[in-house]
């Protein structure tokens, strides 16, 4: 029982650690770039969606940007700003909304409701139509010189991957600590995808092989890099001023710069 008890405080702790992130919040509320919310319907649904906008003078490429299992946090949209800040427009779906509340990750928060299972019990259909409705939506702005990619963080890396077997105009996807699509589901893939894995995580990371083994039998380009030290959501973990291990802010830094760096090849 007391051990019972122990888990359940390290999960609710590591969920509020997650979603409590003034830190972020601030960050965001400094940038001077343009950020806006849309709802982009596609049939009887609508998901609101955080579209920010870098401040270039040409048509930029697009990003849809996937959340973790905590919902469209502080960081979440903070993350979104960060690529607008390198020339990317950048939409991030609350894929919660509508579905749990009259709103989405915001208001469960709020309420006191369980975000990570709400996400769990999303229908699979659903979450692809949302993304591929943002996907569609942000391509056609006036701004976007119609390339778009998809990444994605923890429950959303795997949505990325996912995204990549159904949707065939996505130019990349960039799966951060996510799992892999079923095998037999590759074969639809028709964009490069590239990984970001942490050596401390063991539960995603241990998929890598397989994921490689499939994707170089379907034929495509899967190109996985694991950071040595680091945990899970190190993405996050790496710019929290309460992270107390600095593979993970390495690790941030390195799969940052690589990102980049493949984004400009796009």
């Amino acid at each position: 029982m007391k051990k019972l008890l122990l888990l359940s405080a390290l999960l609710i702790s590591a969920a509020f650690t997650a979603t409590a992130q003034d830190w972020a919040k601030a960050k965001l509320d400094k940038s001077p770039r343009h950020p806006e919310w849309v709802k982009v319907k596609h049939g009887d649904r609508e998901v609101n969606c955080f579209v920010v906008y870098p401040e270039v003078k040409d048509k930029a490429p697009a990003i849809v940007l996937i959340h973790e299992i905590f919902g469209l946090t502080d960081w979440a949209r903070s993350a979104a700003d960060e690529l607008a800040a390198e020339g990317y427009i950048v939409i991030a779906p609350d894929l919660l909304w509508g579905s749990v509340t009259n709103g989405g990750t915001e208001e469960l928060i709020k309420s006191g409701g369980n975000v990570g299972k709400a996400i769990q019990a999303l229908p699979a259909d659903q979450i692809t139509a949302d993304l591929n409705a943002a996907a569609e939506y942000v391509a056609k702005l006036d701004a976007c010189n119609g390339k778009v990619v998809v990444a994605g963080f923890c429950w959303g890396g795997g949505q990325s991957f996912r995204l990549a077997t159904n949707n065939k105009e996505i130019k990349a996807a960039f799966v951060f600590y996510g799992t892999p699509p079923p095998a037999d589901s590759m074969a639809k893939i028709n964009c490069p995808v590239y990984g970001f894995y942490a050596g401390n995580d063991a539960r995603v990371t241990a998929t890598v092989p397989k994921a490689t083994e499939g994707m170089k039998a379907a034929g495509k380009i899967y190109e996985p890099v694991t950071y040595d030290g680091a945990g899970h959501g190190f993405m996050r973990a790496g710019e929290d001023p309460g992270n107390t291990n600095p593979a993970n802010k390495k690790a941030r830094d390195e799969a940052f710069k690589r990102w980049m760096e493949v984004m400009k090849k796009i």
